[in-house]
């Protein structure tokens, strides 16, 4: 499967589980269906890896001087 964005994978990801949710698919069609929907999830799923790895906060330490550090998560 070639390379897509992350919102056209998403957008496709989608229409397949509207498709699926319906039931009148016959089972063939609905394991192609659920394959590329695996596919699709495990893009969007490392395209958010790959942000989350991205994302940084710029801080100022105790000197005043701008530093990037790790984005933390907050926890609920």
């Amino acid at each position: 499967m070639a390379e897509k964005k992350f919102e056209a994978a998403l957008a496709r990801l989608e229409e397949i589980v509207q498709e699926l949710e319906k039931g009148d698919l016959p089972l063939e069609q609905s394991l192609k269906l659920f394959e590329e929907g695996i596919k699709l999830s495990r893009i969007c799923n490392n395209r958010l890896e790959e942000a989350e790895r991205k994302v940084e906060i710029l801080m100022k330490d105790k000197n005043g001087n701008v530093t990037a550090q790790t984005f933390k998560e907050e926890e609920e």
